[in-house]
């Protein structure tokens, strides 16, 4: 049986993203950032979307500043309206729509007795109910741009709470502690990941999911000097996430060179989630 032989730029190749355009949304916060500079350094021209225009003109100017295509779309993706006028403004602009990120993600720390309705509410709607509208509104451009690729992609962003239970101790004075909402919603996040990658598979569109570990902001580990070290000692790696190492993970479920994978719930945590 002869094996098929590739040449190296022809593995490389599979992770550029020339030509294609992605949305990623959330794209200011503490992921978001890198998330953004590692699709439009592949290649793609990226719709950053956010709520706060300040930081995403000041993101947009930097990227652009090192040769990166991007633009922006100021709005908040629980609302429904806005969500549909920027899809048709990307078709109008651009004419095409290959990857989304949902990354957007908001909520306050809690715990059982400090969480209320209204905090499930608000966290559904960021993180499932958003991801939800912007894939259903944007299924006809993912459709079309999968016919002229190896498939369009949708990369869902949730976290290793989706699957287990943060531990409270951990947490001590930091003000990060875990509310029940966010785990809940993450948790529906994936799920919605496996049901979307499986009845939209048949029309080349890929629908996959990463879920981050530790990757804490400063802010938390200033206001608890022991909070870094509880971390890391959950971790079999023995160490928090930077940043930058989502890129790689992103990249993968990005590009052609996961086009026999969909439905995955990939976890990159340090191993957190394997004890």
């Amino acid at each position: 049986m002869n094996t098929p032989q590739l040449a190296d730029e022809d593995v490389q190749r599979q992770f550029r993203l020339d030509g294609r355009v992605a949305f990623l949304s959330g794209a200011t916060g503490h992921l978001g950032r890198l998330m953004a500079d590692a699709l439009a350094g592949a290649g793609a021209h990226v719709v950053l979307n956010a709520r706060g225009g300040d930081k995403l003109d000041a993101l947009c100017t930097e990227l652009r500043s090192r040769g990166r295509k991007v633009s922006a779309a100021c709005f908040d993706v629980t609302d429904e309206a806005a969500v549909l006028k920027n899809i048709a403004l990307i078709r109008e602009r651009h004419g095409r729509l290959d990857i989304i990120v949902n990354n957007a993600s908001n909520g306050r720390a809690g715990t059982i007795e400090s969480t209320t309705l209204a905090d499930f509410e608000q966290a559904y709607r960021v993180n499932v109910m958003a991801a939800f509208q912007m894939i259903q509104a944007a299924v006809p451009l993912l459709r079309e741009s999968a016919k002229s690729t190896a498939g369009s992609s949708v990369v869902n962003i949730a976290s290793m709470y989706g699957s287990a239970s943060p531990n409270p101790s951990i947490y001590g004075t930091s003000g990060a502690n875990n509310p029940p909402s966010y785990g809940a919603a993450k948790a529906a996040l994936i799920q919605l990941t496996r049901y979307a990658a499986c009845h939209l598979a048949c029309e080349g569109i890929r629908v996959n999911c990463i879920s981050p570990g530790p990757f804490p902001a400063a802010v938390y580990l200033e206001k608890d000097p022991g909070f870094h070290d509880r971390l890391k000692e959950k971790v079999p790696m023995r160490r928090t996430g930077e940043p930058r190492e989502l890129q790689g993970p992103l990249l993968f479920l990005a590009s052609d060179a996961s086009s026999y994978v969909t439905g995955v719930d990939l976890a990159v945590d340090g191993g957190w989630t394997a004890w």
